[in-house]
């Protein structure tokens, strides 16, 4: 929740935590790390947070909540295939790069949820990627892709792709995340053209 354009404690602690997730990894890193990053006592943060891992189940879920969510608004447009899965590209990378530090602890972190939490987030992340490849498997159908290619190879390496950016990209270069989207999606998707 924001207040005048702050942010409440809690969003503090969760964005701290983020920084710290990515910097030394989920494991390394302790509720006493985080306390001392954010220059409060330990026993404070737990007015704000449970636990560590709600933090990381808070960063995994919100993140894949936002890629759903731009994936449904391509998946609601009356284009052609190949332009939905160019703006389902575009979308992925937006997201990812409107909070890069979240978007390398949602790819590089996952991992850590405990049971259920870890499946329930595999699911979504599954759904997701089918979903794209349902745009794949659509465009071939419409005769906009070869025929030939295999659909989860061309999913997976896309993926691939698409989601080391938060390792490499830099937000002070010239180059904006849409500018970045559009170049990744016609770079892949030519490649899947007939």
């Amino acid at each position: 929740m924001e207040v005048a354009g702050n942010l409440s404690r809690k969003e503090q602690v969760i964005r701290s935590a983020a920084e710290l997730f990515r910097e030394k990894g989920y494991a390394a890193s302790s509720m006493r790390d985080l306390a001392q990053k954010l220059g409060i006592e330990a026993a404070s943060l737990y007015s704000h947070i449970k636990s560590k891992e709600e933090i990381l189940q808070h960063l995994c879920f919100d993140m894949a909540a936002e890629f759903q969510k731009s994936l449904a608004e391509v998946e609601k447009k009356n284009v052609s295939s190949v332009e939905k899965l160019k703006l389902g590209i575009i979308g992925h990378i937006q997201v990812m790069a409107k909070d890069l530090t979240a978007s390398a602890v949602f790819m590089n972190e996952h991992r850590h949820l405990s049971q259920p939490y870890l499946r329930d987030f595999l699911l979504m992340r599954i759904n997701y990627i089918n979903r794209f490849k349902g745009i794949i498997e659509e465009g071939a159908r419409q005769g906009e892709f070869k025929d030939t290619i295999d659909k989860k190879l061309a999913v997976m390496t896309l993926f691939s792709s698409l989601n080391w950016m938060p390792m490499w990209y830099d937000p002070s270069s010239k180059i904006v995340p849409t500018d970045l989207g559009q170049q990744l999606a016609d770079m892949l998707v030519n490649g899947l053209k007939k």
